[in-house]
């Protein structure tokens, strides 16, 4: 290959780099959980505002993308075990209560399948005083192995414990 083919290459992949990440309005948000052995539990998502419809009974995709949780440990939520890996989550919120569904399908643009979920737990819900005008997704180190993901979308707060082994 030629030094000019290359700097073009290197050119375009420049130019190209700024209008690419333009195209994403909300570039995904994280948060981490570092457990005390130094292993890590990730959930990247799409920061959305409260005015997004969130409807009972059916598994939330915010900004239309689930939430991804990458784990470096095995974890436990609820009686279930969820293996090294990537996962997409679902919260599925109801008028009492959320569920959190961990699924095993990661591909893009992938329906949800229930038949997926590799994990369902009952989550912590409760409405909260003040609203939040934007999803705030956050870890809580709540012990050597555990930490506690807590989502807050307008007056509701929920939450779910994961352990790792």
């Amino acid at each position: 290959m030629s030094a000019p083919i290359v700097w073009r290459a290197v050119l375009i992949s420049f130019l190209w780099t700024p209008w690419l990440f333009a195209q994403s309005a909300n570039p995904p948000s994280s948060t981490t959980c570092t457990l005390e052995d130094g292993r890590q539990v990730q959930v990247r998502y799409n920061p959305v505002t409260a005015k997004e419809k969130v409807v009972n009974g059916k598994p939330w995709s915010p900004g239309g993308t689930p939430m991804t949780l990458f784990t470096e440990a095995p974890l436990t939520l609820g009686s279930s075990s969820i293996p090294i890996g990537a996962y997409t989550l679902y919260p599925i919120p109801a008028k009492d209560h959320w569920t959190l569904a961990v699924n095993k399908n990661v591909t893009p643009g992938a329906a949800y399948d229930d038949k997926q979920d590799i994990a369902r737990s009952v989550m912590e819900t409760d409405q909260v005083a003040q609203s939040n005008d934007a999803l705030e997704v956050a870890f809580a180190h709540v012990g050597p192995m555990r930490c506690t993901l807590r989502i807050y979308i307008g007056k509701t707060a929920s939450f779910a414990d994961f352990t790792a082994k």
